[in-house]
């Protein structure tokens, strides 16, 4: 599982809505919501298409993509 709140973040800043980023990636509100919520995953072309729109730097993909949850017991 991974912890997509930065992303969350970088998506309502630049775009304002996940709906705004959800049109502007090519994707479906319900198919970004899936990836976000880990039901399914980001494909590589999916991450480089995000970095683009929201200025993420290729060093910054693990930090926005690929950080674990933390499991709280």
């Amino acid at each position: 599982m991974f912890d997509y709140s930065k992303l969350k973040g970088k998506i309502k800043e630049v775009f304002g809505t996940q709906s705004a980023f959800a049109k502007a990636m090519g994707l479906s509100g319900v198919s970004l919501s899936s990836k976000l919520n880990n039901i399914t995953h980001f494909t590589q072309v999916e991450i480089n298409r995000a970095c683009e729109l929201l200025s993420i730097p290729v060093e910054f993909i693990p930090v926005y993509f690929f950080t674990e949850k933390v499991k709280t017991s």
